[in-house]
């Protein structure tokens, strides 16, 4: 018998009712609301889109060629098919749970205590919520529909604090070259 427990013959029930009657008990998860979207934004490319691509790509493969530099040639033409890729493929349709848990993205589930900051955002013309997420991939983009928008903000902010973060160094980056250099 383990230590610190009377010798007596007491029923478990009461013994667990007696030792445990503070802990919480755990809920079942209940949805909250749920929508359809696609898993991810996106924009039909035209042929100037995919030429301008592999001209930029040809240019930095030759220059990095002349300098000897044969690794960063792989990842340039890497980088340059996922584009392709993720461009040339459209997104599948997921659905999008908020519960009590957290947040469930097809059959991912994002618990409530590893999400920080949500904001909206608009890319490629389709609004999208952004949340912070403590582990890999560090953010969750989710597409939305505006009909939605209102009980969506309603319900992220019981939980969450909405706040848009400052841009961090790639973003910046990022955003000055799209402006710099436009692709179609």
């Amino acid at each position: 018998m383990p230590q610190g427990l009377p010798n007596t013959q007491i029923d478990p029930r009461e013994l667990a009712q007696t030792y445990f009657a503070d802990m919480p008990k755990p809920q079942p998860e209940e949805f909250i609301f749920e929508w359809k979207a696609m898993s991810r934004p996106y924009k039909k490319r035209n042929r100037q889109y995919y030429t301008t691509v592999a001209l930029i790509v040809f240019l930095v493969s030759a220059i990095l060629f002349f300098a000897g530099q044969f690794l960063p040639i792989a990842v340039v033409v890497t980088v340059a098919f996922l584009v392709y890729v993720l461009s040339s493929v459209p997104p599948q349709e997921s659905r999008i749970i908020i519960t009590t848990y957290g947040i469930r993205f097809d059959d991912q589930l994002y618990y409530w205590e590893e999400l920080g900051r949500f904001w909206l955002d608009e890319r490629n013309d389709q609004k999208v919520i952004n949340i912070e997420l403590g582990r890999f991939p560090h953010r969750i983009t989710l597409l939305y529909q505006e009909k939605d928008e209102s009980s969506i903000i309603d319900i992220l902010s019981e939980v969450l604090l909405q706040e848009r973060p400052p841009l961090t160094s790639y973003e910046k980056a990022s955003k000055w070259l799209a402006e710099k250099v436009p692709l179609e």
